[in-house]
């Protein structure tokens, strides 16, 4: 027998920026509905905690530095390992940093519009899909070498130890319960010296669980 090659649509390379197109669409429309109704978007609470502070009337600047940041750090990743992160490419980047920017600059049409919503995530995910397929068409497969990636996959647990005290601030602006939520995660964890951030979140989401926000 021969060597045998997957091919057609679903092993395509292209069909990767249609799938992203689809995830980010969906993230996307998710915002419009936390942004609309409260509910809905696809983030731990303490993520979200941001967005709502610049709701709120308390800037944007975290919720976009935070988002935007992760984004940028994924899409540099993707082409190296061949996985793109959804938790801090879409749900954090397009799910919460793009919409930030997009809120502070006064742009409020993609989140106020279902339809508009779902385009412009859409795109969004077309566009950052393409953008990993082709880096890594010419770059990382032209050499068939992944050197680096062990740096790059390590990079974003290094520095997420300092978003700790920041999750902490948005956690307590977003309500008492999750703010003494993320505080008790955030003291245990460093502790037992972990990072800070992952207790934070965790503590956020179980006092977050037993004490919702309430909504408008």
């Amino acid at each position: 027998m021969g060597e045998l090659t997957a091919k057609g649509f679903w092993y395509s390379e292209w069909a990767f920026p249609l799938f992203v197109a689809c995830l980010a669409s969906g993230i996307f429309a998710g915002t419009h509905l936390y942004y609309v109704y409260h509910i809905g978007a696809f983030n731990d609470i303490a993520i979200v905690a941001m967005l709502e502070a610049g709701i709120k009337g308390g800037g944007y600047g975290a919720a976009a530095a935070f988002g935007a940041s992760f984004l940028f750090a994924r899409i540099l990743e993707g082409p190296l390992v061949g996985i793109l992160d959804i938790g801090g490419s879409l749900q954090t980047g397009i799910g919460i940093g793009v919409p930030a920017l997009m809120l502070g600059a006064g742009f409020t049409a993609p989140l106020t519009s279902f339809p508009l919503a779902l385009v412009t995530g859409a795109l969004l995910g077309f566009v950052i899909g393409s953008i990993i397929i082709l880096i890594r068409k010419y770059t990382i497969n032209a050499a068939n070498s992944t050197f680096g990636a062990d740096v790059m996959m390590g990079a974003g647990n290094a520095a997420g130890r300092y978003l700790g005290p920041l999750i902490v601030i948005s956690a307590i602006m977003a309500s008492i319960p999750v703010g003494l939520g993320a505080t008790a995660g955030a003291a245990i964890f460093y502790y037992y010296n972990k990072p800070i951030a992952g207790g934070a979140i965790i503590g956020a989401m179980i006092l977050g669980a037993i004490f919702p926000i309430p909504t408008q």
